[in-house]
């Protein structure tokens, strides 16, 4: 009802809010932040939640460390709700006239927790239990992910089957190659077993995909190999309160909005082995009648990479979207 009753605005004047994915941390993120006490009272409170350093680790590094699965997932949830205290300092209108959210993995959790699903307290912990799953997921079955690059004639979800039955072949049960995120129409990231990823990589030509491009992470994340981070994650989200989202919050299973905390209560655990669909997310964000004005983005975190993919799924969208620099 809360959205029925507001006046209809011109959509260039309202604003939607992205926020990013694991893979965009790096050494130095949130240094921008700082001068706002109410982001370092954030850092400290994670802190304390995490055991840690955060703000040192974001800091300062190591990068071999940051990039680490458990340290960098809260780090990149808590750098993308600093961006949006930046935002609101400089940009108030920005989440005064934000009408949705969307994050791409771990920041669908920064997406909730602006839009008041979760205290920053419990997002934190949920956070800090969700790494430490997929981790520990990773660990039972070693797997990886890679960018794959298609042409308009590629076989790809056949190379997909052909390379689970390469594995099968080779004594590996349940094999596991699948597409774990929707990027683009001309880019999917696919991810499984490594023995899969290294099929593919041999046999791009036979299935006309252009390119393979490994990415520096230690599990297949977004599918069946990451089913043994759903226990421990819906554990820890059934001890947490789960407030009615205040503004629209799209999923990452299938790009629709939250209607309710059940929901997300449904939908998260799911999330970990389940595709991100963040193509189809921007299909639906951004559909507009020819002629349209589009709203304002801003995406909220460490990074430009939605900013970019914004650009390949709807460049008239792209043309007000900005990042908040951290």
């Amino acid at each position: 009802m809360q959205h029925a009753l507001r006046p209809k605005v011109d959509p260039k004047e309202t604003s939607i809010l992205m926020f990013p994915g694991q893979g965009t941390q790096y050494v130095g993120m949130g240094k921008n932040l700082l001068v706002f006490p109410q982001v370092v009272d954030m850092f400290n409170a994670a802190s304390a939640v995490l055991k840690y350093d955060l703000l040192k680790l974001c800091l300062e590094g190591p990068k071999s460390k940051l990039d680490f699965t458990i340290y960098s997932q809260p780090a990149i949830f808590v750098c993308s709700l600093g961006a949006v205290e930046k935002l609101k300092e400089e940009q108030p209108s920005a989440i005064e006239n934000c009408m949705a959210a969307a994050g791409y993995s771990i920041g669908e959790f920064a997406a909730l927790t602006f839009a008041g699903c979760f205290s920053f307290e419990h997002a934190v912990k949920l956070v800090k239990v969700r790494a430490e799953a997929m981790h520990y997921a990773s660990e039972i079955e070693p797997g990886g992910m890679a960018n794959i690059y298609l042409r308009p004639d590629s076989k790809l979800n056949y190379a997909l089957k052909m390379a689970r039955d390469w594995c099968l072949d080779k004594g590996i049960e349940k094999p596991v190659c699948a597409i774990s995120n929707y990027l683009n129409p001309d880019c999917k990231v696919v991810a499984g077993h490594l023995e899969a990823l290294k099929y593919l990589e041999l046999n791009l030509k036979q299935y006309n995909l252009r390119k393979m491009q490994r990415l520096n992470v230690s599990g297949a994340f977004h599918t069946d190999l990451m089913r043994p981070a759903v226990e421990p994650f819906a554990a820890a989200l059934k001890k947490v309160q789960i407030n009615e989202p205040i503004i629209a919050v799209h999923s990452n299973i299938d790009g629709k909005r939250y209607h309710n905390s059940y929901k997300v209560f449904h939908n998260l655990p799911k999330q970990i082995y389940r595709p991100v669909k963040w193509e189809q997310t921007l299909h639906i964000l951004y559909e507009r009648p020819v002629g349209s004005n589009f709203p304002d983005t801003f995406e909220c975190g460490p990074g430009s990479t939605l900013k970019s993919l914004l650009k390949t799924v709807n460049s008239k969208a792209h043309n007000s979207c900005y990042t908040v620099n951290i």
